[in-house]
Order: structure tokens, then sequence, then C-alpha cells
């Protein structure tokens, strides 16, 4: 048995092969994430005639050339939990830390835990693309945001209290319903010098056209809602048509962005074993499960449910009931978990 121990670095890594009882086959040295570098370092390790495993530390991403590298190669990668690894290194007496006696104690582990150790699994790498997916969509939404209020605000200039009676985009359907709207009538004026039997009529003939639902009831509060609307830009100025129709272009390059996001992660989750019951949880629909597993990851690396409520931070406080703690647990979840939904 030999345990090969990698200490990832950005675009390095420093790399030890030990066998039991202390035998260093090769002690520490550089390897550059290179393609040459770490053809060389596969190389070396297929030659060997015992069983080789390779035991590298998660370090965000720069892990992932050298675990996919490997993998390809058909080599054994086993890849440990940082606050696991820093616990097996606590252990000893000597707490210097250089990249060389690192690489030394990752190998040692391999030797220590080597009937324990797991080949890296592909599934695992569409949690790590589920995670990064997950981030990009938060940082959209964050885009999302500030877009809509953006044309809210232009929109109280314009058309004040119409963001009250449209629906914005929708998760599930992937429509925007107001700023299709304003795309068109952009301003209260273009409504009141129609009258309100043409506005009905143009505005069904929008809402099919769009797939919307043709409410005539709709159109007759928004009418009224223009006959007594106070715009406070006129619509002579060209600029203000201009602002409106940018910050709509904006939304929907932010939504159709979300949306495809949001479509890869559903692929993506839908290949792994536990969305089946990820989905049948109550209040957890097609939108939401992607976002939920993005988030916490494999379900299954949790022992026990005591064990999430930890990896989520919110064990129970001392001394309370237990409808306070399941009130405390849920608006817990719900702000940690969901905040990006």
């Amino acid at each position: 048995m030999i345990s090969v121990g990698i200490d990832i670095s950005k675009g390095k890594s420093m790399t030890c092969i030990l066998k039991p009882y202390g035998e260093i086959i090769c002690a520490p040295f550089e390897v550059k994430h290179t393609d040459k570098a770490l053809s060389e370092l596969s190389s070396m390790l297929l030659k060997f005639n015992e069983e080789v495993k390779v035991v590298i530390e998660a370090t965000g991403i720069y892990h992932l050339p050298v675990l996919s590298f490997l993998q390809e190669r058909g080599i054994f990668v086993a890849v440990i939990n940082p606050f696991e690894m820093k616990q097996y290194r606590s252990q000893g007496l000597r707490t210097v830390k250089t990249d060389r006696r690192d690489s030394i104690a990752i190998a040692n582990y391999g030797v220590d835990h080597w009937f324990r150790l797991k080949n890296y699994e592909i599934s695992e790498g569409i949690y790590q693309e589920l995670k990064i997916l997950g981030r990009q969509y938060s940082h959209y939404m964050r885009m999302r945001i500030e877009s809509v209020q953006c044309l809210t605000h232009l929109l109280d200039y314009t058309m004040p209290g119409i963001k009250n009676l449209l629906r914005g985009w929708q998760d599930s359907t992937g429509k925007d319903k107001l700023s299709d709207f304003v795309e068109v009538y952009w301003h209260f004026d273009n409504i009141a010098e129609l009258s309100e039997k043409d506005f009905i009529n143009s505005y069904l003939a929008w809402a099919k056209e769009k797939g919307y639902h043709q409410n005539q009831n709709k159109a007759v509060k928004i009418y009224s809602l223009a006959q007594d609307g106070i715009p406070t830009l006129p619509a002579e100025m060209e600029s203000t048509q201009i602002m409106i129709q940018q910050s709509v272009g904006v939304l929907r390059q932010v939504n159709t962005t979300l949306r495809s996001i949001l479509t890869q992660m559903k692929e993506l989750a839908k290949r792994l074993p536990e969305y089946p019951v990820v989905r049948a949880m109550g209040g957890v629909g097609d939108v939401l499960a992607p976002k939920l597993i993005a988030e916490i990851g494999d379900v299954r690396r949790f022992h026990s449910s005591k064990a999430l409520i930890a990896y989520a931070g919110i064990d129970a406080p001392p001394y309370q009931s237990e409808t306070t703690f399941k009130n405390f647990v849920f608006g817990t979840i719900t702000s940690r978990f969901f905040k990006w939904v």
C-alpha cells in the first residue's frame, strides 16, 4: 500500500509518497498544475506494483485540476474535508506548518485511514458544479433586485402605482408581465390618449400575444389608474422612453441568465439519487429542489438529522421548549438556506 499526500496550493502542489511505518518512497517535491508535470506524476504512480491511493485536502477550486487529471487516468483519489485534516494534524506535538510538512501529514493520514478512504465519486463533481451555479444564481439575483428597483423607480415617475397591478418575474414560468407591459405602454399618457374600449382591446391583444391571461377587468383597472395618475416625467421627453426601455432590456437579460442557470441546476440535480426525496418534501418544488441541494450538498454525508442541524449552525439553545426550538429551526433554515430563493 502506497499513500500519496498532496498539499494543494494555487497553481502548484507539494507531494509526498509514503508506505506504512513511515517509509518514505519520495520526499516532498513540488508539482506544478500543468499537463506535463501532472502527466509525469501520474506516470510515476501508475508504475508502482502496489495499490496506490492519493489523498488531497479540499481547497475550494484549486484541487479540481489535480483531481480530474488523476481520476481520468484511473488513479484512486480521496478528497478529505479540511476540518477533518486539521484535527488529524493537531494530534501531533509539532505545530510548525509548511507545505512540505503538510504533504507528509496528508500522506500519513492516508496510511492511518487506508481502509476508510473513499474514491472521489463523479456525483460529487455534480455537487461542486451545483454549488458554483448556485453562487452564480445568487449573484444574478442580486443584480435582478437592483434592476427591478431601478425600473420601478422610473415607473414611479411615469406610471405611478402600475407595479401593484402587474406581477413581476416568475421563477416557474420565466415570464415578467410588468416588464413586458411597460415596454409597450411606458407612460400613462400612452394609455390615457386612447378610449377605454380601444385600450381594453389593445390590452387583450397584447396579453394573447405574450401568453398572459386575457383579463378584461385588469385592463379596466389599468385604464382607470392611467386616467387618475399624475406622472412627473413628461412623455414628450425622448430620454424618458429610452431610460425605461433600457431598464427593461437589462432586466430581461438578467432574467434570461437566471432562467438558464436554473435550467442547468435542474438537469444536474435530477441526476442525483436524493433528488426525488428532496423533491417530495413539503413545499419543495422543481425550482427550490436544485437550490436546496446546491446549498446543502450531498445529504448522505450527514449521519443523522442532528449532524445536518449542526452543519446549519442551528443547534438547540439551552432551556428552550420544543415548540420554541422548532420555530427557531424553521426561521434559521429559511434565512440561511433559502436566502437567495
